[in-house]
């Protein structure tokens, strides 16, 4: 057998000694490179020193592994978390940490119902369920910041590219702010709403029924007109719009011919305002409550559980 010799040992404790080098560096690297939770949890502390946000808290339930800070807003009733099958009614506000997108229409487009265990199926953020598990309490609102690993990820959420105009799409890798609300009384939030919408436009004039129906004559029914029942059928003019002020429904024609309606066949806000105050010739608006409108039901492009603004013109009724 031949021998092997001095300098084939040489190339030979060299190679080992270079692949135990690479190896240990290899090792060391994987030790120093942050993975995605530290770099999630960097991102959040920025977030809060550069906006100044204070009294944010971990959510320390199963042991502080989802790096997930929130703020309580309203404490809500204590003791009374959801259980995933719960079901659950909440409002949200939503804006990416680079602020290329926000979702700020909480009464209409942003609103979730069903059970808490429904959140992440429903293409919300899987850290939005674990916070509503955790800490939401019922009636109670949060401020949450969700790491991107228990966001939407690498790949965002949206259409288009991320070079797109800002709220189309939501980057990958992005963390996100929400701020959420649990509904427990709908027509209380809904009256909360419109008193604030009121404040907010100086909105003055107004009066409201003993159900939540805030409206206004504006024109008086001709001399002589006969009430309005429920057998009444009106003619009228009317827009519907959102707070926001998207028209979801309106009949307005130029001739001031209008539509006719049987009064049983429109929402009950909209049934109590003409019974109660309209009359041929009579001008209304109304700010109707979704208890008083559709309710859990959406209606063309009118979101569900959203307070209505109707302006109304009644042009003829029969009887």
């Amino acid at each position: 057998m031949p021998r092997t010799t001095t300098e084939e040992m040489k190339k030979g404790i060299f190679t080992i000694l270079f692949a135990i080098a690479i190896g240990l560096f290899a090792c060391k690297r994987h030790e120093l490179d942050p993975n995605i939770s530290t770099v999630d949890n960097q991102a959040i502390l920025n977030y809060i020193s550069v906006h100044n946000i204070t009294g944010m808290k971990r959510d320390t339930v199963g042991g502080d592994t989802s790096g997930i800070y929130y703020q309580v807003i309203l404490p809500g009733v204590a003791g009374t978390h959801y259980a995933y099958s719960d079901s659950l009614d909440f409002i949200f506000t939503l804006r990416s940490f680079d602020g290329n997108y926000t979702a700020l229409d909480s009464n209409s487009v942003n609103h979730f119902e069903n059970y808490a265990g429904h959140i992440a199926a429903t293409a919300y953020p899987y850290g939005l369920q674990l916070v509503v598990h955790d800490v939401l309490a019922r009636g109670g609102a949060l401020r949450v910041l969700i790491p991107s690993h228990l966001a939407y990820g690498v790949n965002g959420y949206g259409t288009g590219s991320t070079q797109q105009a800002a709220n189309t799409r939501i980057s990958g890798n992005q963390c996100l702010d929400y701020y959420i609300h649990a509904i427990t009384n709908r027509a209380t939030y809904d009256d909360n709403v419109i008193k604030t919408f009121f404040a907010a436009e100086s909105i003055t004039g107004y009066q409201r029924t003993a159900d939540g129906l805030y409206y206004k004559v504006t024109a008086t029914p001709t001399a002589g007109y006969v009430p309005i029942t429920d057998n009444t059928n009106v003619t009228m003019t009317y827009t519907g719009s959102q707070l926001n002020g998207n028209i979801f429904d309106q009949y307005n024609t130029t001739d001031g011919t209008g539509t006719p309606f049987d009064v049983p066949d429109v929402v009950a806000g909209m049934r109590e305002g003409l019974k109660s105050f309209g009359g041929t010739g009579g001008q209304l608006s109304l700010y109707i409550p979704s208890p008083l409108g559709y309710g859990k039901n959406a209606f063309g492009s009118l979101p569900a559980n959203s307070v209505m603004h109707f302006e109304i013109a009644i042009i003829s009724t029969n009887p």
